[in-house]
């Protein structure tokens, strides 16, 4: 009796196991994607605003009054499902392979902390993955969110991002849904640069250099991680922004042959300042996206730690 009711645990110990060994591997991504979507819902408006901005509709206070005044709140919410795939796809991605990537060199170096150079290079890497993953939820993101701004002639009338992306595989190919991925994957890399290698950085610093709190720590790195993903990434973005918004004119020709000619194009019509349009508000959007993301994320693996996965 007693043998075979060891037999008979046996295969549940290393279904048990099994489990385990999946989740383990699991669980940085889905910590990853989940933060960001939490941040999502708070921080949509700000990057409503930002890109409207970036499209020429005025100051941050004159694009609010307007949006308010002609469309009312939804306005700013709109594009959020584009938003919240994007963060299920491009945060998941990027997030977890940093994650994955950091503990794999930490093992390598004997479990000591890593040097930021080899934190950033991980930071690169992360947002090249990402970005990668998700380009076709940022194209239907930019292209939800500029789609109010056009004439109703030339309005796309996304439903939402499900048949933002349906419309357009079906209109322009299916590789029209990376379109601008160059730029967003260089855009991407250089934010997570700043983003995630700065806030490894700046754990180690207030936690162990200061002996500060856990609120602290968090509060204070992530804050310090919004900023250099702000001042790293906005010229990027600006390029990315511009591409993937463009339309051709009546004789089908485009404005920008590529990233390449949007910024030399810009560079002599406006200097070098024109890429950091914006920048107040891209900072207000990036920092609490960032502050958020890495306060959700603590959260959820406190809760994790709780119920013991």
């Amino acid at each position: 009796m007693a043998e075979a009711k060891q037999q008979q645990q046996q295969p549940q110990a290393a279904t048990a196991a099994a489990a385990s060994g999946v989740w383990k591997t699991v669980k940085p991504f889905a910590n990853g994607g989940a933060s960001g979507m939490l941040a999502t819902c708070v921080i949509q408006p700000i990057d409503m605003v930002k890109v409207r901005i970036q499209l020429g509709e005025g100051s941050a206070a004159s694009v609010t009054k307007k949006m308010l005044a002609n469309e009312g709140i939804s306005a700013f919410y709109k594009g959020l499902s584009a938003g919240l795939l994007r963060q299920a796809t491009y945060t998941t991605a990027r997030l977890g392979s940093f994650r994955v990537l950091t503990n794999k060199a930490v093992e390598a170096n004997d479990g000591k902390p890593l040097p930021l150079v080899q934190k950033a290079g991980i930071g690169l890497t992360a947002g090249a993955i990402g970005a990668c993953v998700g380009s076709p939820a940022d194209l239907a993101l930019i292209r939800m969110q500029a789609d109010s701004t056009l004439p109703a002639a030339q309005s796309r009338n996304y439903k939402n991002a499900f048949h933002a992306l349906y419309r357009i595989a079906a209109d322009e190919g299916v590789l029209a849904l990376w379109k601008g991925a160059g730029p967003t994957v260089v855009r991407a890399m250089s934010l997570n640069m700043g983003m995630l290698a700065s806030y490894d950085q700046s754990v180690e610093l207030f936690r162990d250099t200061l002996g500060a709190g856990e609120v602290t720590t968090v509060l204070g790195a992530s804050a310090v991680s919004g900023l250099c993903a702000s001042a790293c990434s906005l010229p990027f973005d600006y390029v990315k922004t511009q591409i993937q918004k463009m339309q051709p004119d009546a004789s089908g020709k485009y404005p920008y042959t590529g990233s390449l000619d949007c910024a030399m194009k810009t560079l002599k019509s406006g200097g070098p300042f024109k890429f950091y349009t914006g920048f107040p508000v891209y900072c207000v959007r990036i920092a609490p996206h960032a502050m958020m993301t890495w306060i959700f994320l603590n959260e959820i693996q406190k809760l994790e730690k709780r119920l013991g996965l």
